[in-house]
């Protein structure tokens, strides 16, 4: 590496899953140099094929490499841009004794362990951190003496913080309750609310000694109006949090939706409820969640055909429709109408990586555990919606199985704290669990 960068830069070595995260991370580390151990790209070069998210990451990050490089060479260093740093890969190194000792194996995280040890030792006056977002690599890293991290950029900041969507006020006006349920709606310069503080399609509960009522702020109208406990496709809310997600859900106005809270909540149910009371504005439904299999093994160690290896994964998708097609008799018309959305493929229950790629006008597009989901992932989907598309992201950000992801760093997350305050987006966390006393007691302690 040149020795001519100034003293005062950094050295981000990265780890292969931050490139599988974001391909556009190179560009995320100001005017500080980046290198790849070129243990790196051999591994990418395992994840260019297929369809899913992290192929398209790998494929993306490799077309930014040969575009940076035209006709020079790594080992000179290439310029990341005006105001950037420059971007070296680092061949392999000898293990240090250290490291001999530390590990009796030659893996490729401890290769990349060699480079770091190697970097740090070389350019002692700057600081060298390796850059991943796998935590055990970066414990190894800290137990050597070298400096880790995780990938920060697109994580959100204080998740004690994050939206929730829902205000409680206890002693409220009573003549602002008695405004709510005689006209259904107050002007928001007579309710009491801090006007920068309140983002569009905020929620509330408002309560006194006598009564209480459900209202939530309305940007189109910019007053808040009252919400009333509306059902959907035979499921009836039982709580202000399902009240207010099905006032989302319905409202043909707010076209991006995200459902928090654990399991049982009622997230994915009410969603399905909601896209098929509407099935008549919308060409198609499409309920969709992606798979992360257990102990993030790939698909290919479980048995059977594609459909067989699937299946297990859909399974709660498929639940939740029985629960609601249970609210019906055999002969009547909303079954009828729900086995001829099927059988029309108007209702699709889908692996999300199954649609990767399509064009999305007039869906209702419903993605369930989306907090397996990475930023990047989210976004993609997205701004793939057409004309007439609602989007709905539902999920439990502290129930997460990609071993890359955590509670900040999740595309549930980061969806919810980057759209706060647009009009067409409304948030719901729910808290009460309605499966059963069991589920919700168990789902508190265990």
């Amino acid at each position: 590496m040149a020795a001519r960068k100034k003293q005062s830069s950094k050295i981000f070595i990265l780890d292969t899953n931050v490139l599988l995260h974001d391909h556009k991370c190179l560009y995320n580390f100001e005017d500080n140099d980046v290198i790849l151990p070129i243990v790196v790209l051999e591994e990418l070069d395992k994840f260019k094929k297929g369809n899913d998210q992290i192929n398209f990451q790998a494929r993306e990050f490799v077309r930014i490499m040969d575009k940076l490089s035209g006709e020079k060479l790594f080992s000179d260093g290439v310029s990341l841009g005006v105001d950037k740093g420059r971007l070296f890969i680092a061949t392999g190194k000898p293990f240090p004794q250290i490291l001999e000792e530390s590990f009796s194996d030659r893996t490729p995280d401890h290769r990349i362990l060699a480079i770091a040890l190697h970097v740090a030792e070389k350019f002692k006056t700057r600081s060298v951190i390796l850059i991943s977002k796998d935590i055990n690599l970066r414990m190894k890293a800290k137990s050597l003496g070298l400096k880790a991290e995780d990938y920060e950029t697109d994580k959100v900041k204080n998740i004690e913080i994050l939206h929730k969507g829902v205000e409680t006020h206890e002693n409220f006006d009573a003549s602002i309750i008695d405004q709510l349920y005689q006209k259904g709606t107050v002007p928001r310069e007579s309710f009491p609310m801090d006007e920068e503080a309140t983002p569009a399609n905020q929620y509330f509960v408002l309560r006194n000694s006598s009564q209480s009522v459900l209202a939530w702020y309305d940007p189109f109208s910019n007053s808040v109006r009252r919400v009333e406990k509306h059902g959907a496709y035979g499921i009836e809310p039982r709580n202000a949090e399902q009240a207010f997600s099905l006032n989302a859900l319905l409202n043909p106005e707010i076209r991006l939706v995200s459902l928090t809270g654990k399991a049982g909540t009622g997230k994915t149910l009410l969603a399905l409820a909601a896209a098929l009371q509407q099935h008549k504005m919308y060409k198609q439904i499409l309920l969709a969640r992606p798979i992360v299999p257990l102990s993030n093994r790939d698909l290919g160690f479980l048995p059977g055909d594609v459909n067989e290896k699937i299946g297990p994964y859909m399974l709660p998708l498929f639940d939740n429709l029985a629960v609601i097609k249970n609210r019906f008799s055999g002969q009547s018309r909303e079954l009828a109408a729900i086995e001829e959305m099927q059988k029309r493929e108007e209702l699709i229950i889908t692996p999300l990586a199954y649609i990767r790629g399509r064009s999305l006008s007039d869906v209702y597009f419903i993605v369930d555990e989306a907090q397996n989901l990475t930023p990047h992932e989210v976004k993609t989907i997205i701004t793939r919606a057409g004309e007439g598309t609602k989007m709905i992201f539902t999920g439990d950000i502290h129930q997460i199985d990609s071993p890359y992801l955590d509670m900040q760093s999740n595309g549930l997350a980061y969806l919810t704290d980057k759209m706060k305050g647009q009009d067409l987006f409304a948030h719901v966390n729910l808290i009460k669990g309605e499966r059963s006393y069991l589920a919700e007691l168990a789902s508190d302690l265990l």
